[in-house]
């Protein structure tokens, strides 16, 4: 692993949660070689340690995440006889306090957490919430058409690490294209792509939404993949449930019962999708205006599902695989086999029962042009104050820590001076 990356990592982890890993032994820090505990908790007893008073679900206040505050408004929490507490956290503290114990339970972007539980995190995967929003586009005085056109071009992003990069290097090594030296790769702000694509200073893009949308209104671009709309990536799952392991194992009811809940708040938030957004501003969980996030949330599909996100579970641990995300040793099967957890009563014929009213008032927004679509942010970056579906990657926290195959990758930095309009030259990072 990158040093500088594992030391910027783990210094998030608490001391409590490391101490209790050396405890056990480095045998079980191994999951490339070990096999772990068994990932089904169906039919085991209860453990006899207490069971938690308060559930304790974190959230982060970003717009994908709709399907807690569905969950947690409309009772759906207590109609499992649970007691819960949501708790408003960051990208460090959630990962670290579902390690250790602080939360028990929220959803997340599934190769960030599968990156967690390889560098030793007690974390396990439960069940599926909703697909993604990220792109990869070219510029429009650029002659790429396909993800191949794209070797031995320019290509942007937020941060290395960051989802809509993970997302294009996955794609680029799907095609035969090693996303190492395959393509030069350039760090710029959100706010940056479109002047960047203008002057020539990267060749094609790879962002969240909405910045997807908001480059569509100035005819910068056009797509290359987009993970909403195009095989097989529009019905990959992006985000799953995600329960602290030793929760999952002690208290496997309880974990259940979370689960349903979430996936039924996805349920929810399917049907209901402006009425989500209104519970989600309204109750100040969110920082962004009702239209905003009526249209964030309608970007993406709720659609709640367990054997399919334990396929896609597998599927990402082993595209991280090929392009270098996982350590040389690591068996990907084996870690997608740790990460997930099967419980009693979390099954896709359960999903299947889910009956949810429509709320009468509330009609699904209106799709809008890309021009409408760009003006709700008012000339506002896209990404402040959390009105992004939080995958942008402008936040040095929201990174996944690469592996020494990616050590000698020395991206291009734009940095961009907005007050004097211009961009400055490029500077090997």
């Amino acid at each position: 692993m990158n040093g500088i990356e594992e030391r910027r990592w783990r210094r998030r982890i608490v001391p409590l949660f490391v101490c209790t890993m050396l405890a056990a032994g480095a045998g079980m820090m191994s999951f490339g070689c070990g096999r772990g505990p068994d990932s089904s908790t169906k039919g085991k007893p209860e453990s006899s340690s207490p069971e938690p008073a308060t559930i304790k679900i974190c959230y982060l206040g970003l717009t994908c995440e709709p399907a807690i505050f569905a969950a947690y408004d409309n009772g759906f929490f207590k109609e499992e006889g649970l007691e819960v507490e949501l708790v408003k956290t960051d990208w460090g503290s959630m990962r670290d306090g579902l390690a250790d114990g602080r939360f028990h339970a929220s959803y997340s972007f599934i190769m960030y957490l599968l990156k967690s539980i390889e560098m030793g995190q007690d974390l396990r995967l439960t069940g599926g919430i909703h697909t993604g929003c990220l792109r990869i586009q070219a510029g429009a005085k650029t002659d790429i058409k396909t993800v191949q056109d794209l070797k031995g071009k320019k290509l942007g992003i937020t941060n290395m690490g960051s989802p809509p990069f993970l997302f294009a290097s996955r794609v680029l090594a799907d095609k035969g294209i090693d996303p190492k030296n395959g393509v030069e790769w350039v760090t710029l702000p959100g706010a940056a792509m479109s002047k960047a694509l203008d002057q020539g200073q990267v060749d094609a893009v790879a962002s969240a939404e909405p910045i997807g949308t908001m480059l569509m209104t100035q005819n910068k671009i056009h797509e290359v993949c987009d993970q909403a709309s195009d095989a097989p990536y529009k019905d990959e799952y992006c985000c799953v449930v995600v329960v602290n392991g030793a929760f999952g194992r002690d208290h496997p009811s309880s974990a259940a019962k979370v689960t349903r809940a979430l996936l039924k708040g996805a349920k929810w938030v399917n049907v209901n999708p402006t009425a989500a957004a209104q519970i989600a501003v309204e109750k100040k969980y969110v920082a962004t205006t009702m239209a905003v996030n009526a249209q964030a949330i309608a970007t993406l599909r709720y659609d709640p599902g367990v054997d399919k996100a334990r396929q896609d579970v597998r599927t990402g641990a082993l595209e991280m695989k090929k392009a270098g995300f996982l350590k040389k040793e690591t068996d990907a099967l084996e870690l997608a086999k740790k990460a997930w957890l099967d419980l009693d009563g979390v099954t896709d014929d359960w999903v299947k029962t889910l009956r949810i009213e429509k709320v009468a008032g509330f009609d699904p927004p209106a799709k809008l042009s890309p021009a409408d679509f760009a003006a709700l942010f008012k000339g506002e970056s896209c990404c402040e104050g959390g009105t992004c579906l939080g995958c942008c990657g402008d936040s040095d926290e929201v990174r996944l820590p690469l592996t020494d195959e990616w050590a000698s990758v020395r991206p291009l930095r734009l940095d961009l001076t907005l007050k004097l309009g211009h961009i400055t030259p490029l500077e090997r990072r």
